[in-house]
């Protein structure tokens, strides 16, 4: 995302930069719109995996999002997510506004799926997708292996404020 231009993401889209100048302000807008939109379609995909409405512990809620998540089917989400988040640690806008802003959407969206959360002011929620990013950046950097042996431990453990 930091060496995208507005020409070549212009051809990707079928269209010219200035057409896209039209539409954007500049080459942050057109990255922030895109990346919310991804952002769109990764929650429609995780609603299609627990709909509105199912509130899980927080054991089986990670180990259904990790199915999900680790899939190949959302691999292009959670590679370019990291890359976000990346660009977001390093001070670069949009990645930094836009990351925060999808954070704060995944981190309702958890809660409205995890069990008791409402009553423990999203701390568990939190939790759950800091346990989740580090299984996938073990992943992405090729130790699925440890990233399942994580996970394990993980939905295994007592949470805390929480016995088993």
């Amino acid at each position: 995302m930091a060496g995208a231009s507005l020409r070549p993401l212009a051809a990707a889209a079928g269209t010219s930069d200035r057409m896209l100048l039209y539409y954007f302000a500049d080459k942050d807008e057109l990255l922030a719109v895109t990346l919310e939109r991804i952002a769109g379609r990764l929650r429609n995909a995780l609603d299609a995996a627990l709909p509105v409405g199912v509130r899980l512990p927080y054991a089986a809620l990670l180990n259904a999002l990790w199915s999900a998540v680790g899939s190949p089917g959302l691999a292009p989400y959670m590679h370019l997510w990291l890359e976000l988040a990346a660009g977001a640690a390093r001070g670069r806008e949009p990645e930094r506004t836009v990351a925060g802003a999808i954070l704060e959407g995944f981190v309702t969206w958890v809660g409205d799926h995890l069990e008791a959360e409402r009553q423990a002011g999203g701390d568990r929620a939190a939790l759950l997708l800091t346990t989740l990013e580090g299984l996938l950046l073990l992943d992405a950097v090729g130790r699925r292996d440890l990233a399942e042996a994580a996970r394990g431990i993980a939905s295994s453990e007592p949470r805390p404020g929480r016995g088993r």
